[in-house]
């Protein structure tokens, strides 16, 4: 029996796709923008005259809102209503996209990127909890396992399609037909998806009120717990070196003399890789494997897979490029296991049960934070270097980092839970 707020059964003999799949399909539609730009920085470049350090910050531009104002979003997701937010982000992608369709420079660029990151987070942080009023409770965890593929998915696709795009057509064109794909995901999602019902004027004053102290006293006592501190800044180790890395293989692959088609199968079959050891990750925790084991798998394979595909002599690279392929392939399948298993943990440290979104949300913040900070990061060390072969430095940086923290984790879920703060 369907519930109160499901969609009107359409006429005889029309079948419409389950709204939460398309959910889930405007995140994947979201995260479109997130990794559009890598297949088209070369020729951003070219068009521009941007410099290597200035590419980076392209990149990692549309994290900033996430960095700076991740929980404060979730807290306005909330309060506008999960459909009409997500809605909102999707019409923001659209029109900052179309409107980077006609930029002429670099500033304008990068200030659209900054607001394309604001519709990202209004279109994918309300996600999961519109998955979870629009699909019964048995079929929940296997949304959110679908759910947690959505970056992945969306990225290996856009570095497969946008380097033939690009070369067809140009980055102006890959630019508004990404815009106008994500408004008319705009308009199937409002026609799909069901609204939620308005509640009453009196008790949703009422309940505005009592929300608001709530959320605050919520963030405090997170902020307040070192769980989600060790969770988010091991998010951040893992996020920085995965899209550098991956943000800057079509410009690799590029200057290596590969044409654009194989670039972006390359590029793209990396991207898709992650997935894998998100899945695994799931699997290996529910079989009884302790999550600090797995951070240190990831880490440890990132390191060692970082040196691999970058480390060289003044007579080139130390590995064949097939070598050298399969050791970024193993970084990021393997580094997979990563996202997954804090994912895990975030709800396991989170100080009660009443803080486990403010506490994704904070390691969403400091995921961004990484995200940000790895592309110029490896950028300027690129640059000083000459080539591309002291990277595996950052990201050997950022391994030992992970796995410090991943030896504090494990000492942390040793110790007893402590109470909540006074929630429940």
């Amino acid at each position: 029996m369907p519930g109160p707020n499901a969609p009107a059964a359409p006429p005889r003999g029309v079948r419409r796709l389950d709204p939460a799949l398309v959910v889930m399909l405007g995140g994947v539609c979201a995260a479109l923008h997130v990794g559009k730009l890598p297949p088209a920085l070369h020729t951003l470049q070219q068009a521009f005259g941007l410099t290597l350090v200035q590419a980076g910050f392209l990149l990692s531009l549309v994290q900033l809102a996430g960095m700076t104002a991740g929980v404060a979003f979730g807290a306005l997701a909330d309060g506008i209503g999960l459909r009409r937010s997500m809605l909102a982000g999707l019409v923001l992608l659209a029109l900052a996209t179309a409107a980077g369709g006609s930029a002429d420079g670099v500033p304008m660029l990068m200030l659209l990127r900054a607001c394309e990151g604001c519709g990202f987070l209004l279109a994918v942080l309300p996600a999961p909890a519109l998955l979870r009023r629009l699909v019964p409770v048995e079929r929940v965890s296997l949304m959110f396992g679908l759910w947690g593929a959505y970056m992945p998915l969306a990225t290996a696709l856009v570095l497969l399609l946008g380097p033939l795009a690009i070369a067809a057509f140009g980055w102006r064109a890959w630019w508004f037909g990404l815009g106008a794909l994500t408004a008319a995901m705009a308009l199937w999602l409002a026609r799909a998806v069901p609204a939620e019902p308005p509640p009453q004027a009196a008790a949703a004053g009422a309940a505005a009120r009592g929300a608001a102290a709530a959320w605050t006293s919520r963030l405090a006592c997170t902020l307040a717990a070192p769980g989600p501190w060790l969770v988010a800044a091991t998010f951040a180790a893992y996020s920085a070196q995965w899209l550098a890395i991956v943000g800057f293989l079509p410009v690799i692959y590029t200057e290596a003399g590969f044409g654009a088609a194989t670039t972006g199968a390359l590029t793209a079959a990396v991207a898709a890789v992650n997935m894998i050891g998100n899945v695994g990750a799931g699997q290996l925790l529910h079989r009884g494997w302790p999550a600090p084991r797995l951070l240190v798998i990831g880490f440890v394979t990132m390191a060692l897979a970082g040196a691999a595909t970058f480390a060289a002599t003044a007579s080139g690279p130390l590995l064949p490029h097939p070598a050298r392929y399969a050791a970024v392939l193993l970084l990021s399948a393997v580094g997979g296991l990563i996202p997954a298993t804090l994912f895990a943990l975030a709800v396991r440290l989170a100080p009660g049960e009443a803080m486990i979104s403010s506490t994704v949300g904070w390691m969403q913040q400091w995921s961004s934070l990484g995200q940000f900070v790895g592309p110029p990061l490896v950028a300027a060390v690129t640059s000083a270097a000459g080539g591309w072969q002291r990277t595996w430095l950052v990201t050997g940086a950022c391994c030992l980092g992970g796995l410090a923290l991943s030896a504090r984790l494990a000492v942390r879920l040793r110790q007893p839970a402590r109470a909540a703060c006074g929630h429940g």
